[in-house]
């Protein structure tokens, strides 16, 4: 049996309690942007239609989110692999969503609204580490801010030593990749490769 209809979803949950419904905010609040302040760490959702989804990874210090105002952050786009998801999804369909992580904190703190890619060197300057400015950042205009539950980190254990395994259980990222292409680069060329771009393309 599947569902595929709003009303059957709703009907085969419990109804959302007040307090759910009151917590998501219009804007970012002193909470909210506190919370923001102290993450290094968030995930990002966008969408194009004709490509399908993608979820992506962020990280930097904490802080590395401005928040401008309060319907309005900016995200530094630093180094990465140059797929471009994020920002080729923005272009095709501005929606996007953010939900932002502190270690040791069991709660996070979710954004939702609508993105713009800029390129403003006086903007970009702002986000300069080891002398180096990002390319571009994502400034996006916030319509929904709230704060989610502890619930499913405290399932996951995620800032606990439970499930913590030690990195030799799974094998290096170059070996992994190397099996995926089937040895089109070596192991050792792989792992090399992220060696440097760890080293070198970090900001």
């Amino acid at each position: 049996m599947t569902i595929d209809t709003e009303d059957a979803l709703r009907n085969h949950y419990p109804a959302q309690s007040k307090i759910v419904r009151m917590k998501c905010l219009p804007a970012i609040d002193e909470h909210i942007e506190r919370f923001i302040s102290l993450s290094p760490f968030i995930v990002i959702g966008s969408a194009d239609p004709g490509r399908g989804t993608d979820v992506s990874p962020r990280g930097d210090a904490p802080g590395f989110v401005q928040v401008i105002d309060p319907n309005t952050v900016m995200i530094p786009d630093r180094p990465g692999n140059n797929r471009l998801d994020t920002m080729s999804n923005i272009i095709a369909n501005p929606e996007i969503g953010l939900i932002f992580f502190i270690p040791g904190v069991e709660e996070t703190a979710r954004l939702n609204g609508t993105a713009r890619i800029v390129t403003d060197a006086e903007k970009l300057k702002e986000f300069t580490v080891n002398g180096k400015a990002p390319p571009a950042a994502i400034l996006i205009d916030v319509r929904e801010a709230y704060l989610h539950c502890a619930k499913a980190l405290k399932r996951s254990k995620l800032w606990e030593d439970d499930y913590r395994i030690e990195r030799g259980d799974l094998p290096t990222l170059g070996k992994m990749v190397s099996d995926q292409i089937n040895g089109e680069i070596s192991v050792e060329d792989a792992e090399a490769g992220v060696e440097t771009s760890n080293r070198e393309r970090m900001w």
